[in-house]
């Protein structure tokens, strides 16, 4: 059976044996047939609240967040219809907010792509800046004391709308709605406080979950510190066409759409797999190791323990090189010391949470990643590189005998299976 797994901009086909593979994805969603008129139907007859027009008075100050480059938002599209529905507020007035949550600062030509040109020459565009205590300011405290720090430019506006979209998430149950505020436009403290290894080791905190999810509920609680935010969140199909469109309230609207996706992406099957290769749905996703923990978990809910775990993802930016996960992951001589340091009073580092999840992951699963890293900078991370997929998997077949099987989520994290 030939498969084209998502890989970077386009996909990687491999080769497995009918008879012992299971195929795993989402239920198709089609397309809308006419985007544009969907959003702004949406718009006009929200969910849970009033139209946004009505909400908006030509001297408002609007803020407007956005998803950043690793993100599948079709923000070149949605962005510049919201803007045209907003035609009556002068352009000074209104800020586009990049939610980069602790990410990287996006360029101007990665702003241009994501937002066009046009929308980055006519509007102010600002990346949110994490580390910065004058961009922030203080919206109580976390539960665990921390100060729950918002950015200022969209505390202070008298109009919020948090757009992006909605799919399963590894440990906040779903993306989008307040995940836009907290910790898309959240400083770097108070997001190392919600993603603590206490909250990360939270048996709820996982996909599809929300309701008793500390991380999530930490999130809303948060989000909704700052006063009323409208929402404006797609869902997405496997080929990115819009298949929903939920505006309004910022919990109403989004439990409304992660219904919606939790009806096409939740999958069952009856056992665990012995092999499950998984992808982290291509392009703008597996732009990194750092993304790349999210396809793992994905795969690992129905893998066997002691089971072989493939993991393709092109990583064209690395782990990020130098980042706070590489540092991490080097400091350490391997997962188990990880999670010894991870657990150590006071001991916290920026993005602790994508080596933890890795580092639980591997304590029942042997992890292949087959990438455009240099096998050296595969294995500095702990993982075994894997340079064909097909040649792998036919390899632990025949070491484990005719019973065994193999499973493949060529989508990733857009597919959630579940034993059951």
């Amino acid at each position: 059976m030939k498969i084209n797994l998502a890989y970077g901009l386009g996909h990687k086909s491999i080769e497995l044996p009918d008879e012992r593979t299971t195929v795993i994805e989402p239920s198709h969603t089609p397309g809308l047939v006419d985007e544009r008129a969907a959003v702004i139907a949406a718009l006009d007859r929200p969910i849970g609240c009033a139209p946004l027009l009505d909400r908006i008075k030509p001297t408002d100050r609007v803020c407007i967040g956005f998803t950043d480059i690793t993100r599948a938002t079709p923000n070149d599209r949605l962005i510049p219809w919201l803007l045209q529905h907003l035609a009556h507020v002068p352009r000074e007035q209104i800020t586009l907010l990049n939610s980069l949550g602790t990410h990287r600062p996006n360029t101007r030509a990665e702003l241009e792509k994501l937002l066009t040109p046009a929308v980055v020459r006519d509007y102010r565009v600002l990346n949110h800046e994490p580390e910065n205590p004058g961009a922030l300011v203080a919206f109580g405290e976390t539960r665990d004391g921390t100060p729950a720090l918002i950015n200022r430019r969209l505390a202070e506006a008298d109009v919020r709308i948090i757009t992006g979209f909605i799919e399963p998430h590894f440990f906040a149950g779903f993306s989008g709605g307040p995940k836009g505020i907290m910790p898309g436009l959240a400083g770097l403290e108070t997001v190392m406080s919600n993603h603590g290894e206490k909250n990360i080791s939270h048996p709820k905190s996982t996909f599809g979950v929300t309701q008793g999810n500390p991380i999530w509920e930490e999130m809303r609680d948060i989000a909704l510190r700052l006063g009323p935010s409208f929402l404006l969140n797609v869902t997405l199909n496997e080929q990115r066409g819009i298949t929903g469109v939920f505006a309004g309230d910022l919990l109403v609207a989004h439990q409304a759409g992660c219904e919606f996706v939790r009806r096409a992406a939740m999958q069952r099957v009856k056992a665990p797999f012995e092999i499950v290769v998984t992808t982290n749905s291509g392009y703008p996703l597996d732009q990194n190791l750092y993304q790349g923990v999210k396809g793992m978990s994905a795969g690992a809910r129905i893998l066997q323990p002691g089971g072989t775990l493939i993991l393709a993802c092109e990583c064209r930016e690395g782990v990020p090189a130098a980042s706070p996960l590489d540092q991490l992951l080097r400091s350490a001589a391997g997962p188990e010391e990880i999670l010894a340091l991870l657990a150590t009073p006071g001991f916290q580092r920026p993005e602790q949470w994508q080596a933890q999840i890795q580092a639980l992951i591997q304590r029942r699963a042997n992890v292949l990643l087959h990438s455009s890293l240099p096998d050296e900078i595969v294995r500095a991370a702990y993982l075994t590189p894997c340079h064909d997929i097909s040649a792998a998997v036919a390899g632990r077949l025949q070491e484990l005998g005719p019973e065994a099987r193999v499973a493949v989520l060529p989508q990733g994290p857009l597919t959630i299976p579940y034993l059951g």
